[in-house]
């Protein structure tokens, strides 16, 4: 989700090194593990939702960059620090860019950038919260609601939305939010215990009796649920092995919430095991993408690296990264620069300051050489993480003196003169305005990592040079004047004149792409359209195609056998995903680029979608066609700032108001199991969850654990995980693939995937997958499901934003369930919370390159 916010530096200095070294989810604070969402208690964020972030533990922020759950900005520049409080403060989200930006998105915990967004950005472990219907309830459904609506009162409901244990057959009401001026009523009674890692909210709520007897009650039905899980272990498993390494040591408290007890000594089983029910059938059986293989790194140059860590205090489990983040001189380079270690993603610089000055003695300074530049480095691929493709000087500079930095303007100085960074003057007027003589163009210094800087200018040159290679127009009126809509027809004709074309619209609009597909399939040439996520038959999904394992192949340049390419899901591309698509795309071919600006944007750096539109490099094509029913008008609403009441005859959006997020989990499992599959016929499997972050008695983590022990019992005995379990695959940051556990063997977990099966092998299994019955709106966006239950605890109300509503609501297809703890912080979400902007050159570049080209000759 997008809910950047500034992350002021920490109060206390983090402890150093003082532990077993846990992931990078669980070494970091909340702002750090999830840079997309505020410190809310119990609360992360993309992915990364979504994405997923380089170096974390699995589940694609984003939320990521993201996660998930979406990175955007980092923390304001404030006071200066004095010098002498060496190491400084933390500013571990980031430094903030406050530069105007079109709407964009980062990982949910998420940009999710990891299985949610960003894989395991967890800020605070949540405790898992189970709730088990009471006995005898007949798992009644909810009731009648009117629709969310600006200024709803807490918990409001037109009738509670789940009758009293024992009122069997009771369907839900139509209704589409909480209305104003009506409470809650009494519901089932609370069965799931408050997550622990509370922030101060929590702590006054926790001093009320109610609280109190609700922890001891999760407590004991966590100490019942682990005792039996223990038994049914007792058995032995034949041909098991261990996890060991640093997946075992990192992220073993991960998964011990996730499977309600701690990791059974033995994890994988080599004799596959059916599942307990057959994985639903799929569209169209895909050819698995083979997750990236790990970076080899020499054993020795790992033990050189160990050593060195533990002479300065650093964890043993960090080697193995710090080698293949620092090559085969690893060692020689931590001995001479240690804060070198900063290029392993779970370290802070307070760690690093402690190592240095294990190793160095008095020689480890605050203005050191070695370390400033260090710290330039970090900041910018901390601010890579949130979106942010480049930094303004000023802000950069500003976030070096919160780390006492002396002089922060020498130390950025000399680390562009070291070739470190990159620094950029963008114009900030008009392209070829003119000057009154003594008068300087104003622009903006930009600072950035080459790796980035590279991309986006490569991106530029693709993109400038498919709207500049085109042959000619095609006559495509007849398929023009056989499309469904105004809109398609326009679309139609817009690429038979152009190489490049810009499509917004909503989910509607998908229909209009894919007859443009066709059209051009009937012209006689060579089309792919090519999703984020898995689509319908006629889509291949941009991993893959880039992979090879999807799509026509590449011809003998390289480059896709392709004569149109037309990309759903823009808004998800980053740069780096985009460069790499634009440059295989050969000169002459069609490009479409079509999206919701409205949802989540990409796990990774960058905001390609909203650069190309801002720029108006090429034509751009607005759906006009309107999401049907009444689903259609409240997602459109929300697009706009507004929660509005719409009228659902057909029981399409049902509120279920909560008092905590004990009830929000106990009602969620009801509504899975038993109320939306009665009152609608969609089995369980088609129901998905989505919650705004992954820790938090109302998390992912405790949501999965919940309906894990509802839906698919079981002992956990593959890693955590049972034949039948719905898991969410991260194979690469920012991707999040739905999938179900086949079995597991001596190779890792096998997993079906869209009729297609996938291995994970075992090292790799706490890293890249992670239950999947409740994900966070990173790993959620681009697909949709028959029905969806949004969770919306009270503890999540600073993690809403209006993109994060809306991406969410947006999901379903036939039928909404929003779980409504939030109270006013969901219309005010919806008509104030906008995604902060992310720096990038990406727009400047392309009016650049389209001024050049209007300047030269015919």
């Amino acid at each position: 989700m997008s809910t950047d916010r500034q992350a002021e530096p920490a109060a206390a200095e983090e402890a150093e090194f003082a532990a077993a070294p846990r992931g990078a989810a669980e070494a970091r604070t909340p702002a750090e593990a999830d840079p997309d969402t505020p410190a809310a208690p119990a609360q992360d964020e993309a992915g990364t939702d979504g994405a997923t972030r380089p170096g974390t533990a699995a589940e694609a922020e984003p939320e990521t960059g993201a996660a998930g759950d979406e990175p955007e900005a980092g923390p304001e520049a404030g006071p200066e620090p004095d010098p002498e409080a060496y190491p400084g403060p933390e500013a571990d989200a980031g430094p903030e860019q406050r530069t105007d930006g079109s709407p964009e998105q980062g990982t949910d915990g998420e940009h999710e950038g990891g299985a949610e967004g960003r894989p395991g950005a967890d800020a605070q472990p949540g405790t898992d919260a189970e709730a088990e219907p009471e006995s005898g309830a007949a798992g009644s459904d909810p009731e009648a609601e009117t629709g969310p609506q600006a200024g709803a009162e807490p918990g409001t409901a037109a009738a509670e939305a789940e009758p009293e244990a024992g009122a069997a057959g009771d369907e839900p009401e139509a209704g589409a939010g909480p209305q104003a001026d009506a409470g809650p009523e009494p519901g089932a009674e609370q069965q799931a215990g408050a997550g622990a890692g509370a922030g101060a909210a929590e702590a006054v709520a926790a001093a009320e009796l109610s609280e109190a007897q609700a922890e001891l009650a999760a407590q004991r039905i966590e100490r019942e649920r682990i005792a039996r899980r223990k038994a049914e272990r007792e058995a032995p498993v034949e041909a098991g092995a261990k996890l060991s390494g640093r997946a075992a040591d990192l992220l073993a408290a991960v998964r011990a919430v996730e499977s309600g007890a701690k990791a059974s000594s033995v994890s994988f089983d080599e004799a596959p095991v059916a599942p307990r029910r057959p994985a639903p059938a799929a569209p169209q059986p895909r050819t698995p993408v083979a997750p990236p293989a790990p970076a080899e790194v020499a054993p020795g140059t790992v033990d050189a690296v160990r050593a060195l860590l533990v002479r300065g205090g650093a964890p043993e489990a960090l080697a193995a990264e710090a080698a293949a983040a620092l090559g085969e001189d690893a060692a020689e380079a931590l001995a001479g620069n240690p804060w070198r270690l900063l290029s392993v993603a779970a370290v802070r610089p307070t760690q690093a300051d402690g190592f240095a000055r294990a190793l160095l003695g008095p020689e480890a300074g605050p203005g050191d050489a070695r370390r400033t530049g260090a710290l330039v480095g970090w900041l910018l691929a901390q601010a890579a993480l949130k979106g942010h493709t480049a930094l303004e000087a000023p802000v950069l500079r500003s976030a070096l003196a919160q780390y006492a930095v002396p002089d922060p303007a020498g130390a950025l100085e000399a680390a562009i003169a070291e070739g470190a960074v990159l620094v950029f003057q963008e114009p900030l007027g008009p392209p070829g305005a003119e000057y009154a003589e003594g008068e300087e163009e104003p622009v903006r210094i930009l600072v950035g990592l080459e790796g980035a800087a590279m991309d986006e200018e490569s991106l530029a040159d693709g993109l400038a040079r498919l709207a500049n290679t085109f042959d000619g127009a095609a006559d495509w009126d007849e398929a023009a004047g056989a499309a469904p809509n105004p809109s398609a027809a326009e679309l139609i004709r817009a690429v038979a004149g152009h190489g490049l074309v810009a499509h917004t619209g909503g989910e509607a609009a998908r229909a209009e792409a894919s007859a443009l597909l066709a059209a051009a399939r009937e012209a006689g040439l060579r089309a792919c359209l090519a999703a984020h996520a898995p689509g319908g038959p006629d889509a291949v999904t941009v991993a893959g195609l880039l992979s090879g394992a999807e799509g026509p192949g590449r011809d003998a340049d390289g480059q896709f056998a392709l004569d149109l390419l037309v990309v759903l899901d823009a808004p998800q591309l980053d740069v780096e995903t985009a460069a790499a698509l634009v440059e295989s795309v050969p000169d002459g071919t069609r490009l479409v680029l079509s999206g919701d600006p409205g949802v989540l944007g990409s796990a990774g750096a960058g905001r390609v979608f909203a650069d190309v539109l801002a720029a108006r490099a090429c034509p751009q094509v607005v759906s006009r066609t309107p999401d049907p029913g009444p689903l259609g008008e409240l997602v459109s609403g929300v697009g706009i700032g507004e929660l509005n009441q719409v009228d659902a005859p057909g029981k399409e959006v049902v509120i279920v108001p909560v008092r905590d997020a004990a009830e929000a989990v106990h009602r969620t499992v009801q509504l899975v199991a038993e109320s939306v599959p009665r009152a609608f016929g969609v089995p369980a499997d088609g129901v998905q969850v989505i919650t705004p972050g992954h820790g938090g008695s109302a998390g992912t983590r405790a949501l999965n654990a919940a309906l894990k022990e509802r839906l698919n019992p079981g002992p956990g005995r593959f890693g955590g995980f049972d034949p039948g379990d719905r898991v969410v695959h991260v194979p690469s940051p920012g991707r999040a693939v739905p999938a179900r556990v086949v079995s597991a063997d001596a190779q890792g977990l096998h997993l079906d995937h869209a009729g297609g099966r996938v291995v994970v092998p075992k090292e790799r299994v706490d890293a890249q997958v992670r239950h999947g019955w409740a994900v966070t709106a990173h790993q959620a966006v681009g697909a949709r499901w028959p029905a969806v239950v949004v969770v919306l605890p009270g503890d999540a109300a600073q993690a809403l934003s209006r993109e994060w509503v809306y991406t969410a609501f947006g999901r379903a297809e036939r039928h909404l369930s929003v779980v409504h703890g939030a109270d006013q912080a969901l219309p005010r979400a919806v008509a104030e919370v906008l995604p902060k902007p992310r720096t990038t050159r990406l727009t400047g570049l392309l009016k650049a390159l389209v001024a050049s080209a209007a300047e030269q000759p015919e």
